[in-house]
């Protein structure tokens, strides 16, 4: 028998009473789940509930709505703006977060905050809002009990690491930090940025310090394809500490910046890879810093705790250069470390097997942040102290340091009677890079572009603060040399001052100075082209080699099959080859004013198999990838349909992203449509 109506009401009552707030949804159809959906892996929950709240009843019925494809593609759509935030803000659609039973909405306020910001990214691209990023439909109010959607992202610092009273969390403390400061200042960064940011190490030094590194990318922690890599180490001598402090600096400022909302940090770190070891010495660091700035020794603290010159003890690739140079047809490039490097015999520098910093330098470089295989890194940037001037690569085309026959550009590709090596003209394409790269630093830094010979590095005004290395001086076993020689990296060494140790006041003008060649020595990461090597089946083949006619330096591709090819801007004929496959050969025109990677692939047949090798222009992008990046290179180039930026329609005809939509889904998301 039913209650009577008062009784009934006094229930109901009850219920409301023990829901203050109205902070849950109770959805009695269903029950909480794990979360599943790998573009919102990274969500501030571990449990959602289905139907969703836009009635999705399945994992697969979301993963094949077109809802859930916008999400997994705006990173490409806005070019990095206001992403991850918008992917997430979806999630919380898609995927509501479920707690015990009770359904929780995300807050309105956070919506319309983004809303405000990224509506201008939505028209550039003639796309309208979402609707189910409908604020008033979907979202509730900070009353209601709402959560917010990107409190990962927001980050929160332990209590013991927070900042003294009345300080923002944007705060940069000018100053110099000890080991200890350097790892708290770190890991704060990394957790006030949890979504873009972690700390991770590469190994520890001889006094057991970890060499702590902080990672900014859109995926913290994995490889994500043809996004381009970059590491950044300061410190390598211990004494030398400038480049220990801007790396510091920038990370904290990259992290603040980002979650301010400036566009330019936010496409850097959603486009780009960045791996910062600010201390790569610190167990000199300490000896240095007990003298104090300014009281500092030539030499104290410069080495390691072994009394190691870090910068001279990596693998002398180069002596095996010179051996392998005798074979006809030998590579000048990804040599192998010799296996006397490790175990004693000739050329033996030491005992390495219980150098713990040295054994970080020689093995964990190469596979540096990717277990079991090898990071794709394109450029690295080693900023120790001495001169204000730029210092690139110690060698042309894959010659070694110590061959100095040239007086400037030279190189191992015609040898000339009477001497090892012959010079190169300032038109080769591998010098035209590295002196694009150091002029990316120097051309933006006051004190190097200052035009006083009696500043801190006017010696070196006359070559635009720029120089070979091995046209300033020479020596064996510094880790320019090897990562050039043995792997993919392009390195470049930032002079930073004529100060060893600075005092602590002049911190803040140095930061002053190098933020912005630090910046925009980054984003030249992103010039040259990239791609994807497969086989004809579209399985990626790891190890190819891509190579470019006339320069003797080849780089490989990842485990996924992609690669980053750093080109300055010309036209260059580029192969593509592995074992067992024939090479295929591209003709790729650059534009001089093109600082976007152009996408070229490359589909390797069989030997004995396959059309002819030489193919005009860029294929169209595939299916296996439709999202890479285009590019406007060379002729007959088709551009990717989510990277090429066309303006809206005059005529009325759908935008240039419809076709994507409607080729993945049978669902077409007019919804997407502005008119």
């Amino acid at each position: 028998m039913p209650p009577p109506l008062p009784l009934l009401l006094l229930t109901v009552l009850v219920v409301a009473a023990a829901r203050p707030g109205c902070e849950f949804e109770r959805n009695p159809a269903a029950t909480c789940v794990d979360l599943q959906l790998r573009t919102c892996s990274d969500a501030a929950y571990n449990h959602t509930t289905f139907p969703n709240l836009l009635q999705h009843r399945s994992w697969e019925v979301v993963e094949a709505s077109s809802e859930y494809i916008l999400l997994s593609v705006l990173h490409q759509l806005l070019e990095g703006q206001c992403n991850p935030d918008l992917r997430l803000l979806g999630c919380a659609v898609l995927a509501p977060r479920c707690e015990g039973g009770w359904v929780r909405r995300p807050c309105r306020h956070i919506c319309e905050g983004l809303r405000e910001v990224c509506q201008p990214a939505f028209d550039a691209i003639d796309m309208a809002w979402p609707y189910f990023l409908d604020c008033h439909r979907y979202f509730t109010r900070e009353d209601e009990g709402c959560y917010d959607p990107l409190e990962k992202l927001r980050g929160g610092l332990e209590a013991d690491e927070a900042l003294p009273s009345g300080l923002p969390p944007t705060f940069i403390r000018f100053s110099h930090h000890s080991y200890a400061q350097m790892v708290r200042v770190l890991r704060r960064t990394a957790s006030r940025c949890a979504h873009v940011a972690r700390t991770y190490s590469i190994g520890r030094s001889f006094d057991g310090r970890e060499l702590l590194v902080i990672e900014f990318s859109s995926r913290p922690g994995q490889h994500e394809l043809m996004e381009p890599e970059v590491k950044l180490i300061g410190n390598i001598h211990g004494n030398e500490v400038a480049g220990r402090e801007m790396l510091i600096y920038l990370a904290q400022y990259l992290c603040s910046e980002y979650l301010l909302g400036n566009p330019r940090i936010q496409r850097l770190l959603n486009t780009t890879r960045i791996h910062l070891l600010p201390s790569m010495n610190p167990d000199g660091y300490e000896v240095a810093a007990a003298e104090g700035a300014g009281y500092n020794g030539w030499t104290s603290g410069r080495q390691n705790a072994q009394n190691l010159d870090l910068n001279r003890n990596f693998p002398d690739l180069t002596s095996e250069y010179y051996r392998l140079a005798e074979t006809r047809g030998a590579r000048s490039d990804h040599i192998p470390i010799p296996q006397h490097y490790w175990w004693g015999g000739p050329g033996d520098k030491g005992n390495h097997e219980v150098d713990a910093d040295h054994t970080l330098c020689a093995l964990s470089q190469p596979s540096w942040g990717r277990p079991g295989g090898v990071l794709p890194l394109r450029l690295l940037q080693a900023p120790p102290g001495g001169e204000d001037v730029f210092s690139h690569a110690r060698r042309e085309e894959g010659a070694p340091s110590s061959a100095q026959t040239c007086p400037a550009w030279w190189g191992p590709d015609e040898l000339m009677q009477g001497e090892p090596f012959a010079c190169l003209t300032h038109q080769e394409p591998l010098p035209k890079m590295f002196k694009l790269l150091s002029r990316a630093y120097a051309d933006v830094h006051p004190m190097m572009m200052d035009r006083s010979e009696n500043r801190c590095g006017g010696n070196f005004l006359k070559r635009g603060s720029i120089i070979n290395g091995a046209d300033w001086y020479s020596f064996t076993g510094g880790m320019s040399d090897f990562n050039y020689l043995h792997t993919n990296c392009f390195e470049i060494t930032v002079e930073l001052g004529c100060v060893k140790f600075p005092p602590e006041e002049a911190l803040y003008i140095l930061w002053q100075h190098n933020k912005e060649s630090l910046l925009n020595f980054v984003e030249t990461v992103h010039r040259g082209i990239k791609g994807v090597v497969t086989d004809k089946f579209g399985k990626p083949v790891k190890n190819a080699r891509i190579s470019v006619k006339g320069i003797r330096h080849d780089i490989t591709t990842a485990p996924d099959g992609d690669y980053w090819r750093l080109l300055p801007p010309g036209i260059h004929i580029v192969i593509a080859q592995a074992p067992g496959y024939a090479k295929v050969i591209k003709k790729v025109i650059i534009p001089a004013r093109m600082k976007r990677a152009g996408r070229v692939d490359f589909i390797l047949q069989p030997l004995g198999m396959g059309p002819k090798n030489f193919i005009h222009g860029l294929r169209r992008t595939g299916p296996h990838d439709p999202l890479g990046g285009a590019s406007s290179l060379g002729e007959a180039t088709e551009p990717d349909p989510l990277r090429a930026r066309r303006q809206p329609s005059a005529d009325g005809s759908k935008p240039w992203w419809w076709s994507y939509f409607t080729s993945l889904s049978t669902h077409r998301p007019r919804w997407l449509l502005k008119y």
